[in-house]
């Protein structure tokens, strides 16, 4: 356990005092092999429930202890209550840990407080918001954003949605034929080729391109896009929707403003043999000439909050604030605006975001409508379960698999 707790504190550092992702934070992190399955679990535990970890160690400690510990203990802590793990044996490997990392003079303090921890029960706020704030570990702000939207009952419900199942896409071969063969248990979803299933482990044939992976959320919003022609998907990365659409349009051109992730894009395409993807590097909120009324389509998958796939990325919960939401509204309005003007007459425009926040959703599309009066919004429908906004389709996590959105604006001729 003692290795397991090390590893996870190594991939968790990277993500509290560098603000790694933890996905990266893990491919850069050597892990005994032996554990990996709990110290990749207690990572995303450990940062799906930071709030209310955090929240505990302030309840039982009179100081906030520095980071590392906090690291520690948190670990410690997940183990114990949601892991189930012997509370003597993980308090033991957390004062070993704490020695290890070269701070034996605070194991009194980590060992004296996790046994109170594993003894006692400790209440959560009174006050609604600081409740559901602990309870589901949300930050306050996205907790008041959900209640003021959706109403308490649902924001509850929303938030305590939970991951878990894999959605694998099957391009050209049949994939409820190549499930069964392999005896693995799926369910359909509404979209063609496409299965979840669970504890689904990587093989060969990923590499291969004979499947991949893509959330439904993620599906419904390709599915929205009518094929065509040309399509220009402003913000591309990791390509996903470029390389499912690839295949109802003749040319598909992916853009992307990091080169490093436009590199991902280009791997994508590669290992499903989508050969209609041409791949740049570019700033979807400045203009090229080049570009004015080129494409019958145009997908902006706008950078967005996240906040309606945290439970797949838990890191988002702690990285993000209020700031950082005003900001990405403002981002998005540049990019829809900007990208707009690559549309053909008669052409739609695409907003999605993967997030639950109407500020970031209905609110960008509405702006946008109401200062362009040459686009319409279009009616947009779904077989996976969504709620319909003014300017589009909301998915939610907890019915749907993902809080995605999407709105549809055709310009006009």
């Amino acid at each position: 356990m003692l290795i397991a707790f090390y590893d996870a504190y190594s991939i968790l550092a990277k993500v509290y005092s560098d603000k790694a992702f933890l996905k990266q934070a893990i491919l850069a992190t050597p892990i005994e092999e032996k554990n990996r399955a709990l110290t990749i679990k207690t990572c995303y535990g450990v940062l799906d429930k930071d709030i209310e970890l955090s929240y505990y160690i302030a309840a039982l400690s009179p100081k906030n202890p520095k980071l590392a510990v906090r690291v520690v203990l948190k670990i410690a802590m997940y183990n114990i209550k949601y892991l189930h793990k012997h509370p003597y044996a993980v308090i033991d490997n957390a004062v070993e840990l704490v020695k290890k990392l070269g701070k034996g003079g605070v194991s009194g303090y980590v060992n004296a407080l996790l046994r109170r921890f594993s003894e006692r029960e400790i209440p959560l706020p009174e006050d609604k918001e600081g409740y559901l704030s602990v309870k589901y570990s949300f930050p306050a702000f996205a907790v008041k954003r959900l209640v003021r939207e959706y109403g308490e009952g649902r924001a509850e419900e929303i938030m305590s949605a939970e991951g878990g199942d894999t959605t694998l896409a099957f391009y050209e071969s049949d994939g409820a034929a190549y499930l069964a063969e392999r005896g693995i248990k799926y369910r359909e979803t509404p979209f063609e080729n496409a299965f979840t299933v669970k504890n689904f482990v990587r093989n060969a044939d990923y590499d291969a391109g004979v499947y991949t992976f893509q959330s439904v959320g993620s599906l419904a919003v390709c599915a929205a896009v009518d094929g065509g022609e040309s399509l220009l998907d402003a913000c591309a990365a990791p390509g996903g929707k470029s390389v499912n659409l690839s295949r109802r349009f003749r040319r598909v051109t992916a853009c992307e403003v990091h080169p490093h992730r436009a590199a991902l894009i280009e791997e994508y395409a590669r290992r499903m043999k989508r050969e209609n993807i041409e791949v740049l590097v570019k700033d979807a909120t400045v203009f090229d000439g080049s570009f004015a009324e080129r494409f019958d389509a145009v997908l902006c998958d706008a950078p967005c909050s996240g906040f309606g796939v945290a439970f797949e990325n838990p890191d988002i919960k702690i990285n993000k604030d209020e700031g950082n939401l005003k900001e990405l509204v403002r981002l998005q309005g540049a990019i829809l605006q900007n990208c707009s003007r690559y549309v053909k007459k008669g052409g739609c425009l695409y907003y999605s975001t993967c997030s639950f926040f109407g500020e970031e959703n209905s609110s960008v599309a509405e702006s946008f409508l109401k200062n362009n009066p040459d686009f319409a919004l279009e009616e947009l429908s779904s077989p996976l379960a969504h709620e319909k906004k003014t300017c589009g389709l909301q998915f939610l996590p907890d019915v749907s698999g993902g809080g995605f959105f999407i709105a549809k604006m055709r310009k006009k001729v």
